[in-house]
């Protein structure tokens, strides 16, 4: 069987140059050896009766009292079908509104994707890493990996990107595979040009910007001025506040100006760095875009109602309004720089889809191996805490045991004298 593998990869690799991305996408995605459950099945087993575990954690709730952060691993762990994940979801719910709430271990919230993942829950999943605050899953690089790659495989490149948008809010983009999903994902799903709302435009805005700032290459440069373009739009049409609230990005005016210094640095850059045909002409009709709209409202051609246009101005101040009055520069400034990037080659004919995927095929082989021996000690180091655990709630309930045989003991002498 390896031997037929061998040769289906030998084979896809010889073709590779007659595909398209969209045909050949599946051989760019997580290795088997990635996705591979067998270092996870292989930890020591804690069989569990979930019935018993949820009525013993039920009491335990009744009287006030907490929970550990093993028996909701052993939930956890011990989940055999889909309804048990509901189950497991309400428990995880309750001990993160509860007084232990900080020892949610990461070895739980590994393991909570991938049952997530083994019983078609993905929705479930990704539900819970979105409301993070309210369920405590805060998945590490490994595991983001995971869900994005299991996404990608479906073809599911918005809800993909949804799992980006959670990367980029916990700021976790420091492993190269992330980087590479995350742009692979981010492309097919723009390529797609969705209808996006305002908050989406800025999620996928700044997660573009933030993911592409680790790659010196066309594929990050060209993420960056997307991302750039994304946010200056929210600014523009929105004010400044519309676009960092809740984001881990720079509080400063000027989004569409630095899309411009971008274009003028890839301009001036030595090498082969270019900029995707697909983000300048993106960057161009975005431009266009805002100053039809800038156009018609000042005419008062167009209006979503006296309500809405009082509202958005409440969050437009001054500086929002100086903004907006260099657009008429940043167009200008646009064309010269697109002039100029044509003439020096420095605009890549390869969509930016084409450009991820390309990254995919060439760099994430090589980016999953550490990734691979890092999870192995990882899952090692889980082991032994989650062992030293289960030997602490041994002698603490020894303990608790002969301190109520004590009690009873001295009650009964009580009683007797």
């Amino acid at each position: 069987m390896a031997a037929s593998v061998w040769k289906r990869c030998v084979t896809a690799a010889v073709k590779v140059k007659c595909l398209s991305p969209s045909l050949s996408a599946r051989r760019w995605l997580l290795s088997a050896a990635y996705t591979d459950t067998k270092v996870w099945e292989a930890r020591e087993k804690d069989p569990q009766n979930l019935a018993l575990l949820a009525t013993t954690m039920d009491r335990t709730y009744d009287r006030n009292l907490p929970v550990s952060s093993l028996s909701v691993s052993r939930f956890v762990d011990n989940i055999s079908s889909r309804e048990e994940i509901d189950q497991a979801e309400y428990y995880l719910y309750k001990f993160r509104h509860s007084p232990n709430c900080w020892y949610l271990r990461d070895w739980t919230i590994h393991s909570w994707i991938r049952q997530c993942l083994k019983y078609g829950a993905k929705e479930k999943a990704l539900h819970t890493v979105k409301n993070k605050v309210q369920y405590g899953i805060f998945p590490d690089d490994f595991t983001f990996n995971l869900l994005i790659d299991s996404y990608i495989k479906d073809g599911n490149f918005k809800s993909a990107c949804s799992v980006v948008e959670e990367v980029m809010l916990q700021e976790a983009f420091d492993r190269p595979s992330t980087q590479i999903l995350s742009l692979y994902a981010m492309g097919r799903y723009q390529a797609t040009r969705p209808q996006l709302t305002v908050s989406e435009e800025r999620a996928l805005g700044a997660s573009l910007l933030i993911c592409g700032l680790q790659q010196d290459n066309t594929v990050g440069l060209s993420a960056q001025l997307l991302g750039n373009a994304l946010l200056g739009k929210v600014e523009m049409l929105n004010g400044i506040h519309a676009v960092f609230r809740g984001m881990p990005l720079y509080w400063g005016h000027g989004y569409l100006g630095r899309a411009l210094a971008l274009m003028e640095r890839a301009a001036a850059a030595s090498g082969d760095v270019k900029l995707t045909k697909d983000a300048v002409d993106y960057t161009r009709d975005l431009l266009q875009e805002l100053s039809s709209t800038s156009d018609s409202d000042s005419s008062g051609a167009e209006s979503a109602g006296e309500e809405d246009e009082e509202k958005k101005e409440d969050h437009v101040d001054e500086a929002d309004q100086a903004e907006r009055a260099k657009l008429p520069q940043y167009v200008t400034r646009f064309k010269e720089l697109s002039s100029q990037l044509e003439s020096e080659g420095k605009v890549d004919s390869a969509s930016f889809q084409d450009s991820a995927s390309a990254l995919a095929h060439q760099n994430l082989a090589a980016a999953e191996k550490p990734d691979l021996e890092q999870y192995l000690s990882r899952v090692q180091g889980w082991e032994a805490d989650n062992r030293q655990l289960i030997v602490r709630e041994k002698e603490m309930r020894k303990k608790a045991e002969q301190e109520k045989n004590e009690r009873l003991a001295a009650k009964a002498a009580a009683q007797q004298a």
